[in-house]
């Protein structure tokens, strides 16, 4: 099984990025993509129109997420994949650092994670402040 960890600087508090990261309105907005989200521990969640999907295993108020995580591209035999986000509390910023473990030999999820999610989280942000 595959792991890769990403990084990226975010322009808000880690208060607002874990907020936003679990509330299925502010997702949507932060990702420009439907989602359903949930800050309950075990709550399932649907991000990217339902694109991916999965459960809240481990919430540590304004500094860790994890979650199982798997797309439309797993098969119903391969076991979900398991990400957990840091967030770093830089002052006027956020270093958010993403391990994706547990993955299956296929899919470009590096990739993806940067384009469909830092990138708007940027742009996002940006405009909060």
């Amino acid at each position: 099984m595959l792991k890769f960890t990403v990084t990226a600087e975010i322009p808000a508090t880690n208060e607002n990025i874990y907020n936003a990261w679990l509330d299925s309105k502010q997702h949507s907005e932060m990702t420009n993509a439907p989602a359903v989200a949930s800050s309950e521990i075990g709550a399932f969640f649907t991000a990217h129109d339902d694109y991916a999907c999965g459960k809240n295993i481990e919430l540590v108020p304004y500094s860790k997420i994890v979650q199982s995580w798997r797309t439309t591209e797993f098969s119903e035999l391969e076991e979900d994949s398991i990400i957990e986000i840091i967030l770093e509390d830089k002052g006027n910023h956020t270093l958010l650092t993403l391990t994706h473990s547990n993955l299956p030999p296929h899919g470009t999820y590096e990739q993806g994670w940067k384009d469909f999610y830092f990138t708007p989280m940027i742009k996002y942000f940006s405009t909060k402040n």
